[in-house]
C-alpha cells in the first residue's frame, strides 16, 4: 500500500513561541499558525476570507532558532508530515491532528515589517533555512521518522579550463 505525507503550509505565527526541554535535553516548541485563504462566494459574488488555524510542533536545532527568530504575527514556511495524537480523558476518546516540522524557512526581511522576529530578521543573505534532518532534531523514540535518503550535489563545477566564455 502506497502512501505519502507531506504538508506545506506559509501563515503567521498565532503566538510567541516557548522551547521546552525534554529530560534527555531535547528541544520542543508548539506553536500556532494561521493560515489565511480568500475565495469568491459563487452566490453573492463577494471575497471571502477563511483562517485555518494549525498546531505545529518544531522538535531539536529548529525550536531553538523558531524561538530566538520568531514572534507572535511572524510569518514563516513550514514543511512537515501530519501526525493524528489520540488520547482518552475521562472515559472519552480524543484526538487532534498536528503538523511534525520538518522544515522551517523564515519569510520575510530584516527591517521589512513582516513580523521580523525577536533579533530584527535575518541576516543580509536573507532568512535562514532549517532543515531538521541536518541537524539531528527531532528523532525521538515517540517520534519515528523514515530515513531520508542522502543528499547530494548534482555535479562538480567544471575546471576554470572548460567554462564555455
Amino acid at each position: 500500500m502506497a502512501s505519502f505525507n507531506r504538508v506545506i503550509l506559509l501563515g503567521n505565527l498565532t503566538r510567541d513561541v516557548e522551547v521546552k526541554y525534554l529530560q534527555s535535553g531535547m528541544a520542543v516548541a508548539e506553536i500556532g499558525l494561521a493560515v489565511n485563504d480568500r475565495r469568491k462566494d459563487a452566490k453573492t459574488n463577494q471575497w471571502i476570507e477563511e483562517t485555518t488555524f494549525v498546531d505545529v510542533t518544531f522538535w531539536g536545532r529548529t525550536a531553538e532558532v523558531a524561538a530566538e527568530y520568531l514572534s507572535k504575527g511572524s510569518p514563516v514556511l513550514i514543511e512537515g508530515r501530519l501526525k493524528l495524537d489520540q488520547w482518552e480523558t475521562e472515559g472519552q476518546k480524543r484526538s487532534k491532528l498536528r503538523v511534525v516540522c520538518e522544515k522551517m524557512q523564515m519569510v520575510g526581511s530584516k527591517g521589512g515589517g513582516g513580523g521580523g522576529g525577536r533579533s530584527g530578521g535575518a541576516s543580509q543573505g536573507g532568512p535562514p533555512q532549517y532543515d531538521e534532518s541536518e541537524y539531528g532534531g527531532g528523532q525521538m523514540s515517540e517520534e519515528p521518522r523514515n530515513a531520508a535518503p542522502a543528499r547530494t550535489s548534482a555535479a562538480p563545477p567544471p575546471p576554470d579550463d572548460e567554462i564555455p566564455f
